[in-house]
């Protein structure tokens, strides 16, 4: 880890690096362990200006909703006959602080340059981090979307979570299996059985 930060930090000098130091670990920060409910595993940072802060497929207030987190508003509309224009902004806020941790497997990013830090080590530190969350709570729900994501399958002991997959939300695989996996509202039909506070998505 010192190692992984060592790097960022010289990168930093002299290349644009998202998210900003202080929102690396925001996930973290905003969705302590003991609270964790749900998890969902995303790739890398949003890699264009000041998109990213953090979370996993989130933005921050005012900017664009990038076009996989649109899929993910579809899916949820969908799964709620909310109305098509319910969502305004990509800041997931909200479902952070009700325990999703929006975990990039990633955790920074070089500007205009996506995938840009894969090899710097960060997923052996966030594989470290699903293992944790297994092996310390139980009956979380891992929402697990693409191959890279179903990949950390591996990691998690399906005993005692449940696993839910489908394919990236992005528009290339959208129609492969996210839309209608209705994932969102199995998680809450889940959580409810688990006598939990359901998401307000």
């Amino acid at each position: 880890m010192l190692t992984i930060l060592q790097q960022v930090s010289r990168e930093r000098v002299s290349k644009i690096i998202y998210p900003p130091k202080e929102d690396v670990f925001s996930a973290f920060h905003l969705t302590p362990f003991q609270s964790i409910k749900v998890v969902i595993i995303g790739q890398d940072p949003y890699y264009n200006i000041n998109q990213a802060h953090g979370l996993a497929f989130s933005v921050k207030f005012g900017f664009n909703i990038p076009p996989s987190l649109k899929n993910i508003y579809r899916e949820i509309t969908n799964n709620f006959n909310f109305p098509n224009d319910y969502y305004s902004h990509g800041c997931l806020l909200r479902w952070a602080r009700q325990g999703v941790f929006l975990l990039n497997s990633i955790l920074t990013v070089e500007s205009g340059k996506p995938r840009s830090h894969v090899k710097l080590g960060w997923e052996q530190f966030t594989n470290q981090v699903i293992v944790y969350i297994s092996t310390f709570l139980s009956n979380v729900i891992f929402l697990l979307w693409g191959r890279d994501a179903q990949q950390k399958k591996d990691f998690i002991n399906c005993h005692k979570h449940i696993v839910l997959c489908a394919s990236h939300p992005s528009p290339l695989a959208v129609y492969r299996s996210f839309f209608g996996c209705r994932h969102f509202i199995k998680t809450n039909s889940i959580l409810f059985e688990q006598k939990k506070n359901v998401i307000f998505w």
